[in-house]
């Protein structure tokens, strides 16, 4: 950096490689932005900085694994050695799993929380104060619907996505009237890979619900964010969603998502070895156990 220039403003998508982050990095691509992808996979990011630069955007990469203590710090590095500084932030990487909660690795479950939350909320508290000093900018953080309901079969990925709804409402508050503003994105599913990794593609609940591309969801995400928007909805199944899961009450709601996203094939959640149907299916509740 020459002593009296000023750095770059950049677009920064974390989760880039693939599904929706790769998708708004080629959206904001399209304004010339310069565009820091980041992400773990080299090829991922090799053909998201290609998407970059045919959208007439200028990429740089950095390959990092979000699960690092230091990762947000090692992001801020790069981009100053680069003449770069966060002006949007987009956090989309995340993951999650379907099963049962007690049968699901707790290390694989306690990576949603490390990732999902705790790699996303690092990232917005490294780089926001940046924003609000600068008097614009902001924040897109990946939500899902998910995030309106608990989820049982998927209660950590759903808890995660309900804390980001939560966060991000909460400083989209406190940061609007200065310039800066922070959009959560909340989705159905989307044709990713996501729900094939989460093991979420066989249950009843994705079938039901149609999926949205991701450069429809991207685009509707760029736009609300420039708009100024708290909270973005693509696709009418997901506003659907949003309203049956604000005017239902959630005792409604948890046996109706349980059975729609469980399997009768699935162990049971008891332990046992056998599917859940040959199993606690069929057996009294605990409570009815208690009450005799």
């Amino acid at each position: 950096m020459t002593p009296h220039s000023e750095p770059r403003l950049a677009v920064v998508v974390v989760g880039a490689s693939r599904g929706i982050g790769r998708a708004i990095a080629k959206v904001a691509a399209r304004e010339r932005n310069v565009v820091v992808l980041v992400a773990r996979s080299p090829e991922g990011l090799a053909a998201a900085a290609l998407d970059v630069q045919q959208a007439g955007g200028e990429a740089f990469t950095l390959e990092l694994d979000l699960l690092a203590a230091d990762a947000s710090a090692r992001l801020e590095a790069f981009l100053t050695a680069n003449d770069l500084v966060c002006g949007v932030l987009v956090n989309s990487a995340g993951y999650g799993l379907r099963g049962a909660a007690t049968l699901l690795p707790v290390k694989d479950q306690i990576g949603i929380i490390d990732l999902n939350i705790r790699a996303l909320t690092d990232m917005t508290l490294r780089f926001l104060p940046g924003m609000l000093a600068r008097g614009r900018g902001g924040v897109i953080n990946l939500g899902s619907i998910a995030g309106l309901v608990p989820g049982p079969y998927m209660a950590l990925y759903y808890a995660s996505k309900g804390f980001v709804h939560s966060f991000s409402d909460a400083l989209h508050q406190e940061v609007r009237r200065f310039g800066v503003t922070v959009t959560c994105v909340a989705p159905g599913p989307v044709s990713t890979e996501f729900l094939e990794k989460a093991g979420a593609n066989r249950a009843a609940l994705f079938k039901i619900l149609p999926k949205l591309d991701a450069e429809y969801v991207a685009e509707r995400a760029w736009s609300g964010f420039n708009s100024g928007r708290r909270r973005v909805v693509p696709g009418i199944s997901a506003k659907l969603f949003t309203l049956v899961a604000e005017f239902l009450p959630t005792a409604a709601i948890l046996p109706l998502i349980g059975r729609l996203q469980r399997r009768s094939k699935d162990p049971c959640p008891c332990g046992s070895g056998k599917n859940l149907k040959e199993c606690c299916g069929s057996r009294p509740s605990a409570r009815s156990k208690l009450q005799k």
